[in-house]
């Protein structure tokens, strides 16, 4: 994939779909994805599955949008445009999962069908406010990871979903391998959070035993609202642009170092990874 895959005029570019919250704030959730399937090349489509009501600060509420809803929401975007690659975000809740995960096995996506299924088992906000009902945990575990070709939950997200808890680097495997347990052909281990390492390597492990270090900078920013979320999307839109996993991932982790370090500060709180380092100034 070159730098920035931007479709020639008058052609129909790649696609990706993310099933995800939006975040009023504009760093996390649908946005985060669509603006970095947009910097990455691809026509970045979305099912809304709950509103957030947050800012820079936190999130103080959200409303969840009825699982039909979101059902046909994939149906009628994936029946008519099609989706080279599909991500999923915050899901809220259990009937939101289950459904969700019925309607990609009747569209063919997932790891078992051909289309990539890119799951970010988003559960609470890097605030720490809770973004999935204590409940629907069953579910994303039960029915949403074992649909899954790459799983990419964070540290806090390993410990609510097997238990583990990752205090080292040397913890990282061993979280990986107990994601794996839970049926995802692939697991990105995102290691952002291990603040005492003076890098950040994020872990990839496959179901088939492959392991790749991921290591990058850890730039000296509070800034990284959003940052799980652009990750995930930009591995989506590589993936849609026809990447093996692996070279996907890659990408992904070389997006995120770039947005990481264009990260701004915005409002009272912590402001976003950023998209802007993929804007020409010749645009205007």
């Amino acid at each position: 994939m070159s730098p920035r895959p931007t479709p020639a005029p008058g052609v129909t570019p790649r696609t990706a779909l993310t099933i995800a919250g939006s975040d009023s704030g504009g760093g996390a959730g649908i946005q985060a994805d669509l603006k970095t399937f947009l910097a990455c090349g691809v026509h970045g489509m979305s099912a809304i599955t709950a509103v957030t009501v947050q800012n820079s600060v936190g999130v103080s509420g959200f409303h969840e949008v009825p699982p039909g809803i979101v059902r046909d929401q994939v149906r009628v975007v994936t029946t008519d445009i099609g989706a080279h690659a599909v991500k999923t975000g915050m899901l809220a809740s259990a009937g939101i999962i289950e459904v969700v995960a019925e309607t990609c096995d009747e569209r063919g996506i997932g790891r078992a069908t051909g289309i990539p299924l890119v799951v970010d088992p988003v559960a609470a906000s890097m605030h720490g406010d809770s973004l999935l009902a204590a409940s629907a945990l069953g579910a994303v575990r039960e029915a949403l990871l074992p649909r899954a070709t790459l799983a990419t939950p964070n540290l806090d997200e390993v410990r609510l979903l097997t238990g583990v808890e990752v205090t080292t680097r040397s913890d990282l495997r061993k979280a990986a391998e107990a994601v794996l347990a839970l049926g995802p052909e692939w697991v990105l281990i995102k290691a952002g959070h291990l603040s005492a390492d003076a890098d950040c390597v994020d872990l990839l492990v496959g179901a088939r035993g492959d392991v790749v270090e991921l290591p990058g900078p850890r730039h000296p920013t509070g800034h990284t609202h959003g940052g799980g979320d652009t990750l995930a999307a930009a591995v989506t839109a590589a993936l849609a642009h026809g990447l093996d996993l692996v070279d996907a991932v890659r990408a992904g982790k070389r997006y995120i170092m770039r947005a990481v370090a264009a990260a701004y500060p915005l409002g009272a709180g912590v402001g976003p990874v950023s998209a802007f380092w993929r804007i020409s100034d010749a645009a205007w």
